[in-house]
């Protein structure tokens, strides 16, 4: 076939963004005379495709934009149909024999009570409340005259709802006193039964935010993907009113495990504190070797506020002698490397952000409130986490595999710039890929790529990429790249390499974000300590571990698969539950709860939502 009529071919398989060469013509004699029929039929094409590019319409720039965040609208109140439980008609409550005689059934005298009360919860608990006394009338917290220790054991468990990171104001009930007036027996009755309803409502409450928390992620922003929890309330309340332990059963619908436990034992501890001692250091400040800086003697004073006892006693003579002078010399210096290397910290002797972060710490009223949102936060996830499971915390900017509810494996990892922030979500773990592929993503395409290819065409060609348009295989250099627009169906991947940008391997778990674990080339970036730098995936600092962890094999069968140099998918033995969280507080594999930066200024919004949720709650 010849060129002309091969590249006529490809010009109809995608019209109108691959350019289309005419006939051959000669352009003047001296081509004629002078040059090969091949050399001309080439250059009639350049011309012809530069003549195209130039009268074809220019598309119009594609930008790919995230997910945005969004102005939280709170889940709203609604009125509490206490009709349907008065009357016993709907509840099934009349027997074969007609309504029991007066003064035999507490609940039966007290119904006239629900036709007057008034009352407003999330449409989930009123619903509840509704089905569970139709199904069961009969009192839950009332016995004759008063109310029981049952109810009084649930009622300590609500008023303690700070202790896990609720709100007590959000399930607070007024309680009947023990001393009435025994002549006013109807007032005292109804007394009781609004007491038994909104203690109820009170207990469905809590135990949907616990289970789920109070706000909904996915309202947040577009960067959280959760299936929001739906406990069965009424089956709920069913069983809190035949547990043995009432209390024990109602505090068992917060997360349970070891995370859980640390974080409630750090906020009692963080609320017996104060800030008197804390010491402050310029945040301007940029101390390096060799210079001077007054702020010195507040970076000495922080370092033996937070340095270990081990680092206190090798420094010993230098903390004795110091006399608050400004020059940073060499002995301050290695004991500033100390300190960065005790913290994981990049060990450069030099002062800037991270480091005076570190010494400083935050205000203790700013760790209460990272270890309030760190709770609320955790009851997205599941409620027991497994114990077999990869978890990642973007703040820490760590990866962590649990075997068995154990910390096996941590490490570094790299995640999305403040542009490309990374999804906040769960999924399963079901592929290892080695030698992959990279399937580019649209946004980095378009956004990225594309204007590039405006400037020069053949840059993919050259750089060894694959590309398709409208699913055909085509050369860059082949595309009039100024009328790629929003309909156009472009394609582009990199072939396994060594210069291949998800490096020697992948971790799959298929996600409608198309975020994934794997390696890279760039390992420099894993010695920083602010690791915000990819597109939104996860970039692993040991990616040969994790694989061989999650495949449930070794390393060196993970270096042989990849030795083998071509792309290889393997399937995990069984599905392993990975998050991709975002927690500036979460404890770390010793367990003792670590705080950090909000890299994507998340804390800001989650603190907007449980505020809107306040004010719909306060305002019911």
């Amino acid at each position: 076939m010849r060129i002309g009529v091969a590249m006529v071919a490809v010009a109809v398989a995608v019209s109108g963004v691959v350019a289309s060469p005419q006939p051959v013509q000669a352009q003047n004699l001296f081509d004629v005379l002078f040059k090969s029929p091949e050399q001309r039929e080439r250059e009639r094409i350049a011309r012809e495709r530069a003549r195209q590019q130039a009268q074809a319409p220019k598309a119009k720039p594609v930008r790919i934009s995230g997910p945005r965040y969004y102005t939280y609208k709170a889940d709203q109140l609604v009125s509490v149909d206490f009709g349907k439980i008065a009357d016993p008609v709907v509840t099934g409550a009349i027997s074969d024999m007609g309504l029991a005689p007066l003064g035999i059934d507490p609940f039966a005298e007290g119904r006239p009570v629900l036709d007057e009360l008034s009352a407003r919860a999330l449409p989930e608990v009123a619903e509840a409340v509704v089905a569970h006394y139709s199904e069961h009338p009969e009192y839950n917290w009332v016995a004759g005259t008063s109310i029981t220790d049952r109810a009084r054991a649930v009622i300590a468990v609500l008023e303690g709802a700070d202790e896990v990171g609720l709100s007590a104001a959000d399930y607070a009930v007024e309680v009947p006193d023990d001393a009435f007036d025994v002549t006013q027996g109807t007032a005292r009755q109804k007394e009781l039964m609004a007491f038994e309803m909104r203690l109820s409502l009170a207990v469905a409450s809590y135990i949907l935010d616990a289970s789920r928390g109070r706000v909904d992620p996915n309202r947040i922003s577009g960067y959280h993907d959760f299936k929001r929890h739906s406990p069965d309330l009424a089956a709920h309340l069913e069983a809190l009113s035949k547990a043995d332990d009432p209390a024990e059963a109602l505090l068992a619908h917060n997360p349970q495990g070891a995370h859980f436990e640390a974080l409630v034992a750090e906020l009692k501890r963080l609320k017996a504190l104060d800030d008197a001692d804390r010491i402050d250091i310029a945040e301007d400040i940029m101390l390096r070797p060799g210079q001077a800086n007054p702020e010195l003697a507040n970076v000495m004073a922080a370092i033996e506020k937070k340095a270990s006892d081990e680092l206190k006693e090798k420094h010993a003579l230098l903390f004795a002698s110091y006399a608050g002078k400004p020059e940073y010399d060499e002995e301050l210096v290695a004991l500033v490397k100390d300190f960065q290397k005790e913290l994981n910290l990049a060990t450069d002797g030099v002062v800037g952000p991270a480091t005076r972060r570190a010494m400083v710490g935050i205000t203790n009223a700013d760790k209460i409130s990272k270890v309030q949102l760190a709770m609320e936060r955790a009851r997205w996830l599941p409620g027991v986490l497994a114990p077999r499971r990869v978890f990642i915390n973007q703040p820490s900017y760590t990866a962590s595999y649990f075997e068995g509810g154990k910390h096996e494996l941590s490490m570094r990892v790299v995640v999305g710039t403040k542009r490309n922030q990374t999804y906040f979500f769960d999924d399963s773990i079901e592929t290892v890929e080695f030698n992959p592929y990279w399937g580019v993503p649209q946004s980095i395409i378009f956004n990225e790529m594309v204007p590039k290819l405006r400037r020069d065409p053949s840059y993919l060609d050259r750089a060894g990429y694959e590309l398709t348009v409208g699913g055909k295989r085509v050369s860059s250099s082949n595309v009039n790249w100024s009328a790629v627009g929003s309909g156009s169906r472009i394609g582009v991947r990199q072939p396994p390499s060594s210069a291949n940008a998800l490096g020697e391997l992948k971790i799959l778990f298929p996600n409608s974000h198309a975020i994934y674990m794997h390696d890279t080339p760039s390992k420099s970036l894993f010695e920083r300590d602010t690791r915000a730098y990819s597109h939104g995936c996860i970039r692993l600092q040991d990616p040969r571990a994790m694989a061989a962890k999650v495949l449930g094999t070794s390393v060196d069968e993970v270096r042989q698969h990849i030795a083998g140099g071509q792309n290889k998918p393997v399937t995990v033995p069984e599905q392993i539950p990975v998050h991709v969280a975002y927690f500036t507080a979460w404890p770390d594999e010793t367990g003792k709860v670590k705080f950090y930066a909000d890299v994507y200024d998340r804390d800001s919004y989650l603190r907007k939502a449980i505020e809107a949720t306040r004010e719909v709650r306060a305002g019911s």
